[in-house]
């Protein structure tokens, strides 16, 4: 029999998911974030309004797991490499958001009356941002990948960190002595200790391990090792006194060095998205509404003065990295809202009496005001930086303290006719070592100034500046370009680029790239003339190499993949392809003839005869196409080539033919049955 306590949590457990459902359907016909109806799920259902739910504390166990499952699906998708790459962006981006937002906060407590201690406590809870909503928010988004995205988690990384610190610093603000002298040594051993953990295991432990496992081909076995990998680290991380989730990304990284990173997060995918929902729903749940009601004018206001407080902060840090006014303008808002990890925090200030009830339930309803606007904030991020741009003219504002790097050099202000790259990532350099190798003039825009920094240092045309502005676009020449090609992953960006390129050069042939299937028709619109959309250009690879392993003619493979990129991929769009008579079938254009192979054995009767000697074609009715030997294979065979041990040849003639051909090669003359020739 299940105990009473099992069963309050799985009836707590089906009302959630209920309720979930119908405010969710409710919310997407309205077009609101899924993120805001769990919140919205929350409050209903939590014991300061219906008081449905019961059982909080278990809700929020199930919570932690989510942000556990979150976090190893971000390290996942990341390698130890790109984490390196976005060191600066961790420690100094991290180090000086936390540092000012603190600063700030700090100063505005005390002059509203708080003493330093509770003043000093704010700024910890206001400096953090909340990891879980704003990775959910770029994933679903797609803008990982973005300036904007990569510096925001770096960021949130440095948060997760910090956190251990502030609450090791929370008994000594409240005036409680510390009990132990060696704790920070300690701390920082356990660190290094950590970090040394996830190099070996990334680097040899499992990559070995997840290979033996997959070797078994027992997808449940696979499943519970990822599962014991991820919370076995977080487990570990915690024990040092950091946090859980930081632990799961760790995880995440680990597995991500290994050829088994994909399977893992596929199998992980749906339980993070349960999960995580039941964090959303527990941070609506702590949530007074009465309280909140009562003071709704004043909470809406701070909620605001947070909101743009920290978007100040966030955004004056993505300025001193020396990025441009729009990434500026994105990350800050991106960043404006207070974090998960501050609830933990709160609680810790709560017990050693640095928040008092009052100033507990404000904190938490402001806190969750701005959680609530994030999707919003996010949204309108890009159309409030578009609006500033269009009103700003400085030009060190617009394209950040790096704008020199965008000065020409000498050698390059008579380019002509020339290819102009945006964005220096995977498909930029593709395209700039192509142009290279075929000796086509470039210039390469790039908003990341340290590889700007870099690669000029390396002797490459590359500027630093973002190129949804006319200047930048004027700098590169494009009046005398030819081709502009948009290569980078910000889709909102990549609009802008076209639609400012071709309005400075209305005659410069475009070609962009996309993630997304419906923006195809958008930038089309724009004024691109080539939209090469990731997912199609992957499926028609894959069609083409398979015609190709049936034999199709390659004149007809090609004029199929020019078909189908043709008005936009319009075909595939279409959920159909119908089927033409001029592609190439074995089985309807030569009825009756098939295609064999047969390996020339030492004891063969072909073995060391030339194809003159043996004269297949007409002793046998067969033609031999072609001869692997080892690795090389030998199209259409010369008369007087030898058949060596070893060969394989690749034969085409009639069944009953190559039936006969087998026996003779094989030194069988006697009559087969039926069964025996089938091949």
């Amino acid at each position: 029999m299940a105990s009473n306590m099992e069963m309050t949590l799985f009836t707590d457990v089906e009302i959630i998911f209920g309720l979930s459902i119908l405010i969710l359907l409710l919310f997407h016909r309205i077009r609101l974030s899924p993120v805001l109806g769990f919140l919205v799920t929350g409050m209903i259902a939590g014991p300061h309004m219906l008081g449905i739910i019961n059982e909080v504390e278990q809700v929020e166990i199930l919570a932690e797991i989510g942000i556990i499952l979150l976090l190893f699906t971000i390290g996942v998708e990341m390698s130890i490499k790109e984490l390196w790459d976005i060191k600066r962006f961790v420690l100094l981006g991290g180090g000086l958001q936390v540092i000012i937002t603190t600063a700030l906060v700090y100063y505005i407590s005390l002059y509203m009356g708080y003493s330093p201690s509770t003043a000093l406590f704010l700024g910890f809870l206001v400096s953090l941002s909340s990891t879980a909503i704003v990775l959910k928010l770029l994933q679903e988004k797609g803008e990982m990948p973005t300036p904007y995205g990569k510096i925001s988690l770096g960021i949130l990384i440095f948060q997760d960190i910090v956190i251990v610190p502030m609450i090791l610093l929370t008994p000594i603000l409240a005036g409680v002595p510390s009990t132990s002298g060696d704790s920070t040594a300690t701390f920082f051993l356990k660190g290094i200790g950590i970090i040394l953990f996830v190099i070996i295991s990334a680097r040899w432990v499992m990559p070995a391990l997840l290979f033996r496992i997959a070797k078994t081909r027992n997808r449940e076995l696979f499943l519970l090792t990822i599962i014991f990998t991820v919370f076995g680290t977080a487990w570990l991380t915690s024990e040092a006194g950091l946090s859980l989730a930081l632990g799961a990304f760790l995880a995440g990284l680990i597995i991500s060095e290994s050829e088994y990173s994909h399977q893992a997060i596929g199998n992980m995918m749906p339980f993070k998205d349960v999960f995580i929902s039941f964090f959303f729903v527990s941070i609506g749940m702590l949530m007074d509404l009465s309280f909140f009601l009562e003071n709704i004018t004043i909470l809406l206001l701070l909620a605001a003065v947070v909101i743009l407080l920290k978007s100040i902060t966030s955004g004056l840090v993505t300025f001193i990295l020396g990025y441009p006014l729009r990434t500026v303008i994105i990350t800050g808002l991106t960043l404006s809202q207070v974090g998960e990890f501050s609830f933990i925090l709160s609680s810790f200030g709560r017990e050693f009496g640095l928040l008092n009830d009052s100033l507990y339930q404000t904190f938490l309803s402001v806190s969750i005001v701005t959680m609530a606007a994030t999707p919003f904030v996010m949204t309108g991020s890009h159309d409030l930086s578009r609006k500033i741009l269009k009103r700003t003219k400085n030009p060190i504002l617009i394209n950040g303290l790096y704008l020199k790097s965008m000065t020409p050099r000498k050698e390059d202000e008579e380019l002509n006719d020339h290819v102009i790259i945006i964005g220096y990532g995977f498909n930029g350099k593709t395209v700039s070592n192509a142009a290279k190798t075929a000796g086509i003039p470039y210039v390469i825009i790039e908003t990341n100034p340290e590889t700007v920094r870099h690669e000029r240092e390396n002797g490459e045309r590359i500027y630093y500046g973002d190129a949804t502005h006319e200047v930048i676009l004027d700098s590169a020449n494009i009046k005398s370009a030819r081709v502009l090609v948009v290569g980078i992953s910000d889709f909102i960006a990549t609009r802008t680029i076209i639609d400012v390129a071709k309005r400075m050069k209305p005659e410069i042939y475009i070609i962009a790239r996309t993630r997304y299937m419906n923006e195809i028709k958008n930038l089309s619109q724009l004024g691109a003339d080539e939209v090469i959309p990731e997912e199609y250009e992957t499926s028609v690879e894959i069609f083409s190499r398979l015609l190709k392993k049936y034999l199709v003619p390659e004149d007809d493979i090609y004029a199929f993949t020019k078909e189908i990129r043709a008005n936009g991929y319009s075909m595939l769009r279409q959920h159909s392809l119908k089927s033409k008579k001029e592609t190439f079938s074995l089985k309807d254009d030569l009825p009756g003839v098939d295609v064999v192979s047969f390996k020339v054995k030492d004891d063969c009767i072909l073995h060391g005869s030339t194809l003159k000697d043996i004269d297949l074609r007409n002793m046998h009715g067969a033609t031999v196409l072609a001869i692997r030997r080892d690795e090389v294979i030998i199209e259409n065979p010369a008369a007087d080539t030898q058949l060596l041990s070893g060969d394989v040849l690749i034969i085409l003639g009639k069944p009953e033919r190559l039936c006969q051909l087998r026996r003779f090669m094989e030194g069988d003359t006697e009559e087969s049955s039926s069964e025996s020739c089938s091949l």
